[in-house]
Formats: structure tokens, sequence, C-alpha cells
């Protein structure tokens, strides 16, 4: 059949084999693979030559990406998380939103543009992505920190005020056109109000019913023993209540799939469902990206130079500067302040909503969504370097983000990222332990706090990495010393004094992660006992090559186990195996 019968599939296809090379691209130049899949999307976009993608389906399968974004953000919050921040994030967002829109209104002014156009360029210009964002928070592991959570919760609150602005926009429209209607205000508070009552409606009916509706279905698909029944049931909540949420509650898709994930947050089938998740939600924020990239129009650079480098300032230094200003307003840190300024200092999926919806109704000239969607390119290519900038002076001060402590007297406060207390910058520092002929624990979950209980029950000087607050508490409580950050970064792993450890254990589930932590700790101490965790042969080889003295397969030794018992309960009833008639190889499979 003919690619142009198959628009979905030649989308997909072409897209995500685009982004891919282009990715590859990116890292191989040390800058981040959002660039790559930027580019792929405006290869495929109707502004330049060859095959173009058909944008109204990028749209919608990009709006599956953020669907399931915010049901993984939602399963790692709970309401306790999103209350505790609100003091901030509430007067924050609100802020933040009003100085964005003022100063999209003096540029829409000194363009030439009505005062109608310029709010609502404002507002566009006022309301970050969704998905950079998130993606951010969770490539620097931050996501269920102090910091992650301001940074999420700041975001619910542009994201239910832009479901108002979308609702009163429409009503609004002929007096913002210019076209001298009077609004009817009796009909626009109705609205807005009717608005309000659905989202509170909403709200109310995940926190109460939803709380026990949505982790039962859950238990009861995982009580089926299908494991493709559970990974559905994932998605259908997710995608179902995300839907159901837009539709009967005018709530947007992203606030109704996070708040689907934070009532199932309370089920201890979490962690299971995130995992099942993955796969998804990253194919398809990628393809988020490609769709943003076909609504760039590159000649926007060449006729508005001047005009796309002042909406870029409005985003990453307007916004920033009034972030910044409002979180130490509040007393938090430096380092806090700067990462929420960074993680905001970019626009997207609402952004280019708005601009659609102005333009269509007559509000928002031409150039002003061309201008939007540049400012949205540009920001978000520009988002991984203003990390990174954070990030440096941080890492060279001692992050706030990893602080040696301990379960003794002495210890050292945590970070107020990971446990919520506040702790000085000046005290950040990444203090190398001083223990000696102890055994470092890199994660605290399931597997991990087995063995540190093990060891400290033992007696066994020990020493953990772990970045979840849960976890670190845990092992705290064991009386392990804990480095909160991720050992897989060669300055945290530093201060587990290697060269003077007995033993390294490497717990996490991933492969990558885990590999990374044992060919630096290799590096370290040529004569280490390294023992790690895996999860396939594949796994174990990748492991070993890197320098572990043994990777341990799960499954194995599971399977090892029963043979065992099996064994043992054949020999105290006196039966001898037939010859020829042993077990088979329990990883054949």
């Amino acid at each position: 059949m003919p690619a142009h019968h198959t628009p979905l599939v030649s989308m997909i296809a072409i897209g995500l084999v685009l982004a891919f090379l282009l990715g590859l691209v990116s890292h191989r130049l040390r800058v981040s693979p959002l660039v790559g899949y930027l580019l792929a999307g405006i290869i495929v976009g109707p502004f330049t030559p060859g095959f173009v993608a058909n944008q109204a389906l990028a749209n919608e399968l990009a709006e599956i990406g953020v669907i399931l974004l915010m049901f993984a953000v939602g399963l790692h919050f709970s309401l306790k998380d999103l209350l505790s921040v609100r003091a901030v994030a509430l007067p924050g967002a609100v802020v933040q939103i009003g100085v964005a829109t003022l100063l999209g209104m003096a540029l829409a002014w000194a363009l030439g543009w009505p005062v109608g156009a310029g709010i609502v360029f404002g507002l566009a210009l006022s309301v970050a992505s969704t998905v950079v964002l998130i993606r951010a928070l969770q490539e620097r592991r931050i996501i269920d920190t102090d910091r992650g959570r301001i940074a999420v919760g700041w975001l619910i609150v542009e994201d239910l005020a832009m479901v108002l602005v979308l609702v009163m926009l429409p009503a609004l429209a002929g007096a913002l056109s210019g076209a001298g209607e009077t609004p009817d205000w009796y009909a626009i508070a109705v609205s807005a109000g009717l608005t309000l009552v659905k989202v509170a409606t909403f709200v109310a009916i995940m926190l109460i019913a939803g709380r026990r509706v949505v982790p039962w279905i859950m238990h009861y698909a995982a009580h089926t023993g299908s494991r493709e029944l559970f990974r559905l049931s994932v998605y259908a909540v997710a995608l179902g209540i995300a839907y159901g949420a837009a539709a009967l509650f005018g709530v947007s898709f992203a606030l109704g799939a996070f708040f689907a994930g934070m009532v199932l947050a309370e089920s201890p089938l979490s962690q299971r469902a995130t995992e099942e998740a993955l796969p998804l939600r990253d194919a398809f924020a990628v393809l988020f990206f490609v769709s943003v990239g076909m609504l760039f129009d590159p000649g926007v650079l060449v006729r508005s130079p001047w005009s796309v480098l002042a909406t870029v300032a409005i985003i990453v230094i307007g916004k920033s500067i009034a972030a910044y200003s409002i979180v130490r307003l509040f007393g938090r840190s430096n380092g806090t302040a700067l990462t929420i300024s960074a993680s905001l200092a970019q626009i997207g999926e609402f952004s280019f909503i708005l601009a659609g919806l102005g333009v269509g109704m007559g509000v928002l000239p031409q150039e002003g969504r061309d201008l939007i969607l540049a400012g949205a390119i540009i920001s978000i290519l520009l988002n991984p370097l203003i990390f990174a900038a954070v990030d440096r002076p941080r890492s060279r001060k001692a992050p706030d983000r990893t602080l040696l402590t301990s379960a003794g007297d002495n210890a050292v406060p945590a970070a107020d990222e990971a446990v919520g207390a506040a702790v000085p910058d000046a005290v950040a520092d990444l203090t190398p332990t001083s223990l000696t002929g102890h055994d470092v624990l890199v994660g605290y979950g399931r597997v991990g706090s087995l063995v540190g209980s093990g060891l400290r029950a033992a007696g066994r000087p020990v020493l953990v990495f772990e970045e979840r607050a849960d976890e670190i508490e845990a092992a705290r409580r064991d009386g392990a010393e804990v480095v909160v950050g991720n050992a897989a970064d060669p300055e945290i792993l530093a201060t587990a004094n290697l060269p003077g450890a007995r033993r390294l254990i490497v717990t996490v589930p991933e492969a990558f992660e885990a590999g990374q932590v044992v060919e630096q700790a290799r590096a370290a101490n040529p004569d280490l006992e390294i023992v790690a965790r895996a999860h396939t042969d594949a796994a174990v080889e990748h492991l070993t090559d890197l320098g572990a003295s043994l990777a341990v397969m799960g499954e194995r030794e599971i399977a090892m186990r029963i043979l065992e018992r099996i064994e043992h309960d054949d020999e105290a009833a006196g039966v001898r195996p037939q010859a020829g008639g042993g077990p088979a190889d329990p990883t054949a499979d």
C-alpha cells in the first residue's frame, strides 16, 4: 500500500527513525537529544522540502505522550506533596503568569498590535511545557525532591489557569479582537464559574472515589496473573481517566492523567505501573518534540529576527527572573530558586493551543503565532544549556541535593530537596566519607534494603547511595551512612572512599546505570570486590565486562533455590532421581 494511504504509519515510522538518527548525532555532539528530535520535526514539517507528515496526527500522538508522562508524574506524587508546596506554587504561578503576560503585552504594543492580541500573546508565553519540564526533572533525578515538587505544583497551577483562559477566550473574542463588541460579563462569569465547579467536582471524585476504584482495578488486573492485562490496565486507567476528565469536566488531558496517577500512587502496585508505562511514554514523548518541530517556520527568523529575540528573552529571562524572585521571597534556597526558574524557562503545548485558538478567532495575528512557535522551539533548545549553567556552580560549590548523611548523632542534615528540611547552601559539601573497610551499597529498594539491613545486623559499616526520600529514611533507620544522590555521577561516587572500601554492592535494576557505577568503581580500585544485580544474561555479561566480580541474576537464583528445595524434599522422602532424568537448565529460556 502506498505510504500516502497510511499517514499514521508514515508519521510514526519516519518520525521515530529520523528522531533516532538525529538524536544519535546530537548525543555524539554532546548536546541534548531533544535537539535531534526537534530537527526531525522540522525536516518532516510543511516548511521544508520532501516528505510532509500529517500535523493533526502528530499533535494527537504527542498528546498521548503528555498523558502518559503526567500519569507517571502522578504516580510519584501525593496529595500531601501537592499541599506541601501550595504556599510557593500557587502565588508563584499566578505572579509569573501576570509578569509574562505584561511583558508580552509590552512587546505586542511595540509591534503595533491591539491590546487583546497582547493579552493572548503574553498568556501564551507564560505557561511552561509539561513534557520539557518533567523530562528535565527526571533526567536530573530531582522530580521526587522538594525542588521537583514545587516545579510540578507550579505547573499544575499554570495548567488550571490555562483551562480557565481557554474557556473564557471565546466569550471575550469579540471585545479582544477590537471589533467593538461589548462582552457579556454575566455569561463570562457563569462560564468561568461552571468551569471551576467542573474542575472541583473532578478533583473531588478522584480524591474520594478514585482513591478506592483505581487501586482496586489495578489489583484486580494484577491478580489475574497476566502481565499483558496488567500493562493494559495501566494504559486504560491513564488514557481513560484523561479522556473522561476532558470530555465530562473540561479538564486538560494532562491534568486528568496526573490525578489518575496520584490516586494510584497509594497502591503498592504503583512502582510496577510506572515500569509498565515507561516504554510507550518515552516513545510518544519523542513524537511530541517531533510535532513541535513540524510547527516551526524557519522563515520567521529572517522576517522578524528582533521580534523573535525579544520573545525568547521574555520566556527565558523575564519568566526566570520572576520565578527566581518569588521562590527566594518565600525563603527557599538559592539552588532551589535557580532550579525552578530554569525549569520554567520554556513554553510548549498549552502555548500552541492558545495561539491556534487566538488566530482562529481573529484575536491574535498570524505573526503572533509564528513568534510563539519560534520562542517555543528556541527556548526548548536552550533549556538543557540553562540547566547546565545552573548545575555548574552548584556542582563546584557542592550541590545541596547531595550531602553525606548518617544515622548517628553527628549526622549532617540531608538535602532539603530529598527530605524536606531547609539546608543552607554553605553546608552542602561533597564531603568524602571517613569510613574504611566498609561496604558501599548503591540503591536501597526492595533488594538493597534486605542486603543493607543484613550487613548492619552483622555489624558491618555500610555506606548507602540513594535519592528517594522513603528509602533514605529506611537506610538511616537501619543505621547506615547515606549519600543523597546518584552514584553514577563521578563526583558523587567519589565520596565513597572506594580505595578504602571492602566491597561494592550495586542493586539498582537498570543495567546501564549499574554499569556506569561498576566501571568507575573498578577504575578507582582494581582490587575491589564488586557484586551487581542483573535481570538478564545480557546484563550479566555487560556488568562482568565492565568489571563486576559477580553479577547475580535474580531469576536464576530463584530457580536454583526452588531446585534446592525440591532436591531436599526428595532426599527426605527417599526419592532418587532416575538416570538421564535430571532437571533442565533453569536458565535455558
